[in-house]
């Protein structure tokens, strides 16, 4: 096992970022013109927040990129190694750490860096330890807004689609409903009110109002079905993959996570880019 794998080898160094003040149309059009996932956002030159697909579907009317972010994000340096990146992905549940040296952002690390790196490392331990047998599938036919809602409370950013014969037959990402999203304008109107509750000269409920017409843009979600865009023919693995074999299908595949299937093509578990963070930290 390597032990002088560090941070400034496999980082990003052309990082792509939001600046405060911002808002939620800048970021999109990040996300989909970088094809990335999230990026660091900056402030007098500081890193103050992290914005993800996952803070704009989770609050699909708010504009304001500094209400949509994540503060405070955990940080790493340069010179810190591939195990500790590891550790703080894991233990804090993130996709990305920006890499901090001197209060200056010079790059940035993700879960998909760290799985390039185990796929040159022949780590030949099968996955079947590492594999998440509670997996949150759907059905090929359920309506799209449904499946980002089953997404959203589920916690999860991607889900196996099986036919009626309980068949993998596809997978959805919260990258496919974003990109088959649109953003719906409207002006909706708000009554604001003149008079203060002790105004001696307000009667009873009668009051001053005056209307405030506002701007309002959603996120929507278009009435498709899951096989409208699940992708399909998924990559797989099976319960006897070795760890670095599932990262090599990852890293070629630019894909977050491998269905597991048997012999029948059922559906057995899903294995996250996070799971394979663990061994990495085990063999230390």
């Amino acid at each position: 096992m390597p032990k002088s794998i560090f941070i400034e080898d496999i980082m990003v160094r052309d990082v792509a970022s939001a600046t405060l003040p911002g808002s939620r149309d800048e970021v999109l059009k990040i996300l989909k013109n970088k094809h990335i996932s999230g990026v660091p956002v900056i402030k007098d030159s500081k890193v103050v927040g992290v914005v993800t697909r996952t803070n704009l579907l989770q609050n699909p009317e708010e504009e304001q990129l500094a209400l949509l972010m994540t503060r405070d994000p955990i940080t790493i340096s340069s010179g810190s190694d591939l195990q500790t990146a590891a550790r703080l992905l894991l233990e804090h549940r993130i996709r990305r750490l920006p890499v901090v040296d001197d209060g200056k952002l010079v790059g940035l690390v993700t879960v998909a860096d760290i799985i390039g790196t185990i796929a040159d490392m022949n780590i030949d331990i099968p996955i079947k330890d590492y594999v998440e047998k509670k997996v949150v599938a759907i059905y090929n036919e359920t309506p799209l807004p449904v499946v980002a809602r089953i997404m959203e409370l589920a916690g999860v950013k991607a889900v196996p689609v099986l036919d009626s014969s309980l068949e993998l037959v596809g997978i959805i990402s919260d990258r496919d409903v974003i990109a088959a999203s649109i953003i719906e304008d409207s002006v909706e109107m708000s009554d604001m009110s003149a008079g203060q509750d002790d105004d001696a000269w307000t009667w009873e409920s009668m009051r001053d109002t005056m209307s405030i017409y506002y701007s309002v843009s959603r996120i929507k979600v278009p009435n498709l079905i899951g096989s409208d865009i699940m992708i399909r023919e998924p990559i797989t693995a099976t319960y006897i993959t070795s760890v670095s074999d599932c990262a090599r299908k990852m890293k070629r595949n630019r894909i977050d996570q491998v269905p597991i299937i048997n012999s029948n093509r059922k559906l057995q578990g899903l294995l996250r880019d996070h799971d394979l963070l663990k061994p990495l930290i085990e063999i230390e």
